[in-house]
């Protein structure tokens, strides 16, 4: 990142792109390269040295906001979510597809700034609107874990041992053992088996829970 963060930019507000990028410009670290009205128009025409793209979610070319993440994912970009607010499922759904955030337009130069600086450095970017979209998603196969069950998954889906994710828990190995397996049990049933750490590892992400 030391020769700053290259930005792109999916949305169809020709205005909101100028003045995105004369504003990102007052940052010194960070540019707005490229500005497209649909992502078939970005990937159209590839450029080298994106380091994330903002999208918006909702555009007028009727594109699926999900496939919108996906397809960038694909093409091996990191993407922030920069919209007005949206369904939360339609939110949940985009985080779950590979997206590092979601951000509301209505956000000053030095919040936006540090979100970008965050998701372009390989981090997710968790913000209140992303918060409150996953606690409203009604989208029925995420299962309801108890607080111990979530502890115990964050823990161990980190990277801990089971050991480790037990004494950071304060519970005893066994214990958290018992904890585990009606994690992967509730996903069983919702249809979403999980047997690995990186399947848990990946629910962690699917579901935002933190």
């Amino acid at each position: 990142m030391s020769q700053g963060i290259r930005v792109a930019a999916v949305d169809d507000d020709r205005m909101l792109l100028d003045g995105l990028g004369t504003w990102l410009a007052q940052t010194g670290d960070i540019a707005l390269t490229v500005a497209a009205a649909t992502v078939d128009e970005l990937l159209g025409d590839p450029r080298d040295g994106i380091d994330l793209v903002l999208l918006d979610l909702v555009l007028r070319d009727g594109s699926d906001p999900v496939d919108n993440v996906r397809r960038l994912i694909a093409a091996d970009h990191r993407v922030l979510v920069l919209s007005v607010w949206s369904r939360p499922h339609e939110i949940a759904a985009a985080f779950a597809a590979g997206a590092s955030g979601y951000v509301t337009k209505d956000h000053d130069l030095a919040t936006l700034a540090s979100v970008i600086r965050t998701a372009a450095g390989g981090e997710t970017v968790y913000t209140p609107p992303l918060a409150m979209a996953f606690l409203e998603d009604p989208r029925p196969d995420r299962p309801r874990l108890s607080t111990r069950e979530r502890e115990i998954l964050l823990a161990y889906a980190s990277g801990m041992t089971l050991t480790t994710a037990a004494r950071h828990v304060g519970v005893r190995p066994d214990t958290a053992k018992t904890y585990l397996d009606r994690v992967k049990a509730k996903y069983l049933e919702r249809g979403r088996p999980t047997y690995t750490k990186l399947d848990l590892a990946d629910r962690v992400r699917e579901d935002g829970i933190h």
